[in-house]
């Protein structure tokens, strides 16, 4: 039996946030501790896992290439697949100062556990009043927005898949399938 993935719940609920939601995650993002804010802007730009940020090392923040270096953690095979994921250069510099990155380094840059991360991200979005008690207030629904936010920008669905270390196609597609504010702005492109 073939897995369906969606972007609601069986209850029709929203699993992702909308663009405000995820700019207000940004923006309360700001306002945390360095190392808080740092792990916030890497899920927000990357769109990786929770347990993928938990896994960056340093020697994996490419200064040059512009790129952060996710180790795809869901992907168990003997050899590691690593995905390279462009983000803005201010957010490395950031990233570097904070984490001090000067030495190429196999440190993990947040030696927190999953649940401690967790109510870290719960917290940032508590203080951008997203409501996480909703599906879509969570890690999840946050890499959810980061699909959905690339493909309203006219990233290329192959690409959508590479950062997001899907397998399948099918399992990227469905951030056409975003609805409301986001489904108008795929919509209107044709309109012009």
């Amino acid at each position: 039996m073939a897995l369906t993935y969606s972007l609601y719940n069986a209850q029709g609920k929203r699993l992702y946030l909308t663009q405000d939601e995820r700019q207000a995650f940004f923006e309360a993002a700001q306002k945390q501790p360095e190392k808080v804010r740092t792990l916030c802007q890497l899920l927000y730009y990357t769109g990786c896992r929770v347990s993928e940020a938990l896994n960056l090392t340093a020697d994996r923040v490419d200064m040059a290439g512009g790129e952060i270096v996710i180790r795809s953690l869901k992907k168990r095979r003997a050899t590691p697949h690593y995905r390279p994921i462009p983000v803005p250069m201010a957010f490395l510099e950031e990233l570097a100062a904070v984490h001090s990155l000067k030495n190429h380094t196999q440190d993990i840059l947040w030696a927190w556990s999953r649940s401690h991360t967790w109510r870290l991200i719960k917290a940032t979005m508590d203080q951008a009043n997203i409501n996480t008690q909703m599906p879509y207030g969570t890690c999840k629904g946050l890499r959810h927005s980061f699909g959905i936010h690339a493909v309203t920008h006219n990233v290329p669905l192959n690409i959508v898949q590479s950062m997001l270390g899907h397998a399948n196609m099918s399992t990227t597609a469905i951030y056409v399938d975003a609805v409301g504010d986001e489904r108008r702005e795929l919509v209107s492109r044709m309109w012009v």
